[in-house]
């Protein structure tokens, strides 16, 4: 979605303090490791690249380092699209969308398919690793498993407690997430960040991973996030979004279940 908001991109390099006559100094109180980051490019595959670095950086904190292709999913999205009456010409989805394909399309390493793969480098049809050899899907049910992560939305105007569908261009697939009260799910993704798991957040023009909470010299408190348009801008492809900006703008986020730590014993109703 890189290339569809030109008043989004404003507003970040606004809200990240990237414009030339101020620069916030950070104090990061969470910063989580994560793999490098990665560039999109001219594609609309934020929501692909934004819940990849939350699977990667849930990994690297159980101790066991994966890189993953969001250039693999690009390449099976027209494939996995023939499936919904109603899906787009275009890359636009939802973090959910990679969380479902995963699972039916299969996942590889992004050292066999970097962002920079070029029509002529083939899509692979295995994974090696550790001497053995596992088909994408194979991988990718190690990688994450099915229902391993939580969909969570606030929609004020639907019940709270149920699962809702949001209703987003970019939700072609008819998702339904679990609608909490804004404090509640505020709470929840603090006590994620602060337990050192990752979060993907997702707005309606971008998506990125959180992966750490800061504050300015003022101290006034910042979301960090991961975002996936290359390391040529300040912060080395990270952002800083204030805590108002990133509610506001806030349509979904992402987070295992082991990090949501759901203490309330709530029933999920279908």
């Amino acid at each position: 979605m890189k290339w569809s908001s030109f008043l989004l991109l404003t507003a970040l390099l606004m809200m990240s303090a990237c414009g030339r006559k101020q620069q916030h100094q950070f104090t990061h109180d969470v910063l989580l490791p994560m793999t490098p980051v990665k560039d999109q490019g001219k594609t609309e595959l934020c929501w692909a690249y934004a819940m990849l670095a939350t699977i990667e950086t849930e990994h690297i904190l159980r101790g066991d380092s994966i890189n993953l292709s969001a250039m693999y999913i690009g390449r099976k999205l027209k494939h996995y699209q023939e499936s919904f009456a109603n899906a787009p010409s275009s890359q636009r989805a939802m973090g959910q969308t990679l969380l479902n394909m995963i699972q039916r399309e299969g996942i590889v390493g992004y050292d066999v398919l970097p962002d920079n793969a070029t029509d002529d480098l083939p899509t692979p049809q295995w994974v090696f690793m550790l001497g053995a050899r596992y088909t994408p899907q194979e991988f990718a049910h190690s990688v994450c498993a099915p229902d391993e992560y939580l969909s969570l939305t606030c929609q004020p105007d639907s019940p709270y407690y149920n699962k809702v569908e949001v209703v987003a261009p970019d939700n072609w697939e008819h998702n339904r997430l679990l609608n909490l009260p804004l404090d509640t799910l505020r709470a929840h993704i603090d006590k994620a960040l602060k337990n050192r798991h990752p979060v993907c957040w997702e707005s309606k023009g971008h998506a990125m991973a959180i992966v750490g909470l800061a504050h300015d010299e003022n101290g006034k408190p910042y979301y960090v996030m991961k975002n996936s348009w290359g390391t040529d801008r300040p912060y080395d492809g990270l952002v800083y979004m204030s805590v108002r900006k990133m509610w506001k703008d806030m349509i979904a986020v992402y987070l295992t279940r082991d990090a949501f730590e759901d203490k309330t014993n709530i029933t999920i109703k279908p």
